[in-house]
């Protein structure tokens, strides 16, 4: 049995697969070293004599420097390495464009078409607060239409109120944002009908935000001010009914897999997370992009250090610039207020493995797999193009889990390795980076991507596939059934 995996002839470093002792001799098959340490699962061992400033590289590509020497066989983490991160850098067009092409497949899912010819995964009830004051009223009006439909099958998949702070005292981009969010939220393609649902003195106003809205069915968009009528549970309640109405006819029907729209997310990173789910999602992104779909890419920060990879991709040179000014627009938002860019990983993720941020966002954008970068999206900004698409905006699990499905797509593969509960209200389906993670937590985990270490890697990958179809087919995630649906919105000014 292997007790290291070895990622790239470049590297210099293994990753342990168990707990390993000092003065246990390990090996992955084909290197092998002696422990002169300890080395935790999931943590780096060195494969050679490292002298004090020597760069440590991992994927093929270096993830920070040894702050001394260290001997063959140590372990290597955060009390002997640092980051070779720094703030904004110049970069030169290099392209590398080699993408894995799959072969196309008549397969699809079962989904549902909408008027507009938009496909969505769920047939949900969305109740969209233009304002947090009336988080508490939506949550009464739901409550009794529930009640009121108690042991009928409804035609909806959700009923989601997408519950959030916001909506007034908000100024500049913070205001832009709120309303940017919610908007995008009554045209999400998964919205069989949604009620807009305002208090009536926020500076998020009806009529405005009826405009940026546009053109909707109003046979399933209903808006509702509740200061302008005498009795807004029944009036909320009378408007449910009629979108009820419509949406009794609904139904799934045969949809081909390049109307797929796919959101790719890590959480809960851990050292395995650049080595089994991440990789793993890469392929289906790889996989459904080949089949003529949208797969998108976010969280600007867990990509610097592995950014001249994505610039490689970039499919002419107007999105490398793009791309650049994503890259350096994201490390002036961290040095407006004072920050360093490197200031990740989070503690878990260096419980779990991960050093720098290098050797974090080399594993991350590996959920992008191989394909050209098509387009560069602003935040919360809706797909334009087929392919793989990179959407500005933070890492942070819940504001970039909204931030993608403001962009519209269907679902979100989200792996982890520390484990999370958390989804947003779109199917967010969960992928374990380890056979313990998936064993301990099943009712959070929707796939074991750990069963890489043990079965055979097409295996697996034919069994993640069908997997996505099955949840776009409406399978429930874990998420959906314990129903973890949140929305979070990127702030960044003042609050009245």
């Amino acid at each position: 049995m292997k007790d290291l995996i070895y990622l790239n002839p470049l590297d210099d470093v293994a990753v342990a697969l168990r707990d390993i002792k000092k003065g246990e001799k390990v090996t992955d098959g084909t290197v092998s070293t002696l422990a002169v340490t300890d080395v935790p699962r999931g943590h780096k061992i060195a494969l050679r004599d490292f002298k004090e400033n020597d760069d440590v590289t991992k994927y093929g590509a270096p993830i920070g420097h040894v702050t001394e020497n260290v001997a063959k066989g140590t372990w290597i983490h955060s009390h002997n390495m640092k980051t070779n991160l720094d703030d904004e850098l110049e970069y030169t067009y290099k392209p590398d464009l080699k993408a894995v092409v799959y072969p196309k497949v008549e397969r699809t899912f079962k989904g549902y078409r909408r008027a507009d010819g938009r496909v969505g995964v769920r047939n949900d009830l969305y109740i969209v607060p233009m304002v947090g004051c009336v988080n508490g009223i939506a949550e009464i009006v739901v409550a009794q239409f529930k009640e009121k439909h108690r042991g009928e099958k409804l035609p909806f998949d959700n009923i989601i109120i997408l519950k959030h702070e916001y909506g007034c005292s908000q100024l500049g981009d913070d205001h832009e944002n709120t309303r940017r969010v919610l908007a995008d939220a009554v045209h999400q393609p998964n919205a069989g009908g949604v009620l807009v649902f305002g208090l009536g003195c926020e500076n998020n106003t009806m009529n405005a935000f009826k405009v940026l809205v546009g053109k909707v069915d109003h046979s399933r968009v209903k808006f509702l001010v509740a200061q302008h009528v005498q009795n807004e549970q029944k009036t909320a309640n009378d408007l449910l009914e009629e979108i009820l109405e419509t949406a009794k006819n609904d139904h799934r029907e045969n949809i081909p897999l390049s109307e797929l729209k796919i959101g790719l997310k890590c959480g809960g990173s851990d050292g395995f997370s650049g080595i089994t789910a991440n990789p793993l999602i890469g392929m289906a992104s790889d996989y459904f992009i080949s089949q003529g779909a949208s797969t998108v890419l976010t969280e600007v920060p867990e990509m610097f250090g592995a950014e001249n990879r994505l610039m490689a991709r970039a499919e002419n040179e107007t999105i490398f610039t793009n791309i650049v000014n994503l890259i350096n627009d994201f490390k002036r938002y961290f040095q407006s207020y004072g920050q360093p860019v490197f200031e990740n990983p989070s503690p878990g993720n260096k419980e779990g493995g991960i050093t720098t941020l290098e050797d974090k966002s080399l594993g991350c954008t590996q959920k992008s797999g191989t394909a050209r970068v098509v387009d560069v999206l602003t935040y919360a900004q809706p797909i334009r193009k087929k392919g793989l698409s990179l959407l500005q905006g933070p890492g942070n699990d819940l504001v970039s889990t909204t931030n993608m499905a403001s962009a519209g797509v269907n679902m979100i593969l989200f792996s982890t390795g520390r484990g999370t509960p958390f989804g947003t209200y779109v199917p967010t389906l969960k992928i374990a980076t380890n056979n313990e993670l998936a064993e301990n937590k099943p009712h959070w985990i929707d796939f074991n991507a750990g069963r890489l270490f043990n079965e055979d890697k097409e295996a697996v990958f034919e069994d993640f596939i069908e997997k996505i179809i099955a949840v776009a087919s409406g399978e429930t995630t874990r998420n959906e059934e314990n129903k973890f649906q949140e929305i979070a919105i990127f702030k960044n000014g003042v609050t009245l």
